[in-house]
């Protein structure tokens, strides 16, 4: 790891200099640390990190939790450099590293028949809302209260919401379209019953249901096996698309996700970079006539 100082300029200097050039001084507002405002990170090893100061920390942050095993694991690290010494970004084809990803992806995961590379979760949740509505032509999609699928405009809402916002809209952003937000249903996570309430009003034109099986951006809340279960009859029986959002649950729960475990079987799972140790690659995976549209 880097151990002092870059170019012999504080950590400081560094973070003021960011925030001239960078909103807020970060690439994103997560990374904003309450009192560690002048925090510049020269060097991650494991569990560590060292910032420009010299100075070193336990990362219990674990970067939104996707390096699975560690900073620089040096596998991982040795496996990037060797494709990188070899390999630049194709526009064309496909690579054998590619193909052996999406096979291992496909004996893993129960759910998943065909698979397609993204760049990130939110990508594949993205993606997967858009099939959905391709292969439904239908407009509303269901999300949960206290779930998150990352940056797109259809499911930033209602994550981490005030007592007076949950049962209405929460944009957890502004600058989203309210027609947008109208075609999001949003109900209580472990709710069986709204389920049931919200298909027999809408089901007709639902399109797809998006859950996080284990919501941990709201600490962990483990699913009724009931709840999950109505998922699946009420989906399956109005030809709506099941969607499991397994960014965070994949490979962590269990290497098949939380499917594996609970034994519920979506048409549709996302993952994210823990599948790269939080390099930027994500997935989308689910049944063969669902994923085959990608290529229609």
């Amino acid at each position: 790891m880097s151990s002092g100082p870059v170019g012999n300029e504080s950590g400081a200097r560094l973070a003021e200099r960011a925030r001239q050039v960078v909103p807020g001084g970060v690439n994103s507002g997560q990374r904003s640390v309450p009192g560690l405002t002048d925090l510049v990170v020269t060097g991650t090893d494991g569990a560590r990190f060292r910032t420009a100061d010299g100075r070193e920390y336990t990362d219990f942050h674990s970067a939104f939790g996707p390096p699975l095993l560690g900073h620089n694991d040096p596998d991982v690290a040795a496996a990037t450099a060797e494709a990188g010494a070899t390999l630049g970004h194709m526009g064309v084809g496909v690579t054998e590293g590619e193909v052996l990803l999406a096979e291992q992806l496909t004996e893993l995961i129960p759910s998943i028949e065909k698979v397609l590379l993204t760049s990130t979760g939110s990508e594949a949740t993205f993606h997967a809302l858009r099939v959905s509505r391709a292969a439904t032509g239908r407009r509303l999609v269901v999300k949960f209260q206290g779930c998150y699928h990352g940056w797109h405009d259809s499911v930033s809402l209602n994550v981490i919401s005030a007592p007076e916002k949950v049962g209405g809209h929460d944009p957890i952003s502004t600058g989203i379209l309210p027609e947008v937000l109208e075609a999001t249903l949003v109900l209580p996570f472990n709710d069986s019953e709204a389920v049931r309430r919200a298909f027999a009003e809408h089901g007709s034109d639902i399109a797809a249901v998006i859950v996080e099986p284990v919501p941990h951006n709201v600490g962990a809340l483990l699913p009724y096996q009931e709840f999950l279960t109505t998922l699946r009859e009420e989906t399956t029986k109005a030809g709506s698309v099941l969607i499991f959002d397994e960014v965070i649950t994949g490979f962590r729960h269990a290497l098949g996700g939380w499917q594996q475990i609970s034994g519920v079987t979506p048409d549709l799972t996302t993952l994210g970079k823990a599948i790269a140790n939080g390099a930027p690659v994500g997935a989308i995976g689910g049944r063969a006539e669902l994923m085959d549209l990608f290529s229609t």
